[in-house]
């Protein structure tokens, strides 16, 4: 992926930090991706001052680090990267709780709309994968009208997207997570709590396992086999 191309228009430190930070989640800028304040300004069309505030937040937000030539995209640890699938796994259990009590019919009709939408692709790419299951993810997240609780997941879903490749390229990986959709959003369309809960539970810890496993053999590929 390539970052997005930007519009005519001139854009303030939080537009420049947006667009950024959607690009770092997307994958359009990797991990170890330099980013220069004299390149940025001149992409925007503004000048070094915006761009210079909207590094520091992304900084803030450990999504850079700084290194010796300046500012580069943070690579997260293997321990990171976990630590936040345990904290998803929580989350998102309560999120699928509450969005069978608060949901609205608008909000099912746009979970029935992704998850037919994604069942018709035709051998996505990972970045496809990745990005319509995020999609159906907020979607839940939004069912469950809890500010807070959108607040904190959609912070946490930045770490985990940003990892080399999702646990949607593992193989058959991709079925198996929109049936495990298919019964999230059933238990939240029959408004049980507790089924919506598990299944969201199992949903993150199959996930995690999956990544666990990569991990695994990341290392191992790198000591030599």
């Amino acid at each position: 992926m390539t970052p997005r191309p930007d519009r005519p228009q001139r854009v303030g430190a939080a537009g420049i930090y947006q667009r950024l930070r959607a690009e770092i989640s997307e994958g359009a800028l990797p991990p170890g991706t330099p980013l220069r304040e004299v390149a940025l300004a001149e992409r925007f069309g503004v000048s070094r001052t915006p761009v210079r505030e909207a590094l520091r937040r992304l900084q803030h937000d450990r999504l850079l680090a700084a290194g010796e030539r300046g500012l580069h995209v943070r690579v997260p640890t293997p321990e990171e990267v976990l630590q936040v699938y345990d904290a998803r796994i929580l989350l998102e259990a309560e999120a699928a709780g509450q969005a069978a009590t608060a949901r609205s019919r608008i909000d099912l009709a746009r979970l029935d709309g992704l998850l037919a939408r994604d069942r018709a692709l035709s051998e996505p790419d990972d970045a496809v994968r990745a990005a319509t299951n995020i999609e159906f993810h907020e979607a839940v997240w939004r069912a469950a009208h809890n500010a807070v609780l959108l607040d904190l997941l959609d912070r946490l879903t930045v770490h985990t997207v940003r990892t080399q490749h999702s646990t949607l390229s593992s193989p058959g990986r991709w079925t198996e997570a929109l049936e495990e959709h298919a019964g999230i959003l059933a238990a939240i369309a029959d408004g049980e709590v507790a089924a919506a809960r598990e299944r969201a539970r199992a949903h993150m810890s199959r996930a995690r396992d999956i990544r666990l496993a990569m991990v695994r053999e990341e290392s191992s590929a790198l000591r030599g086999g």
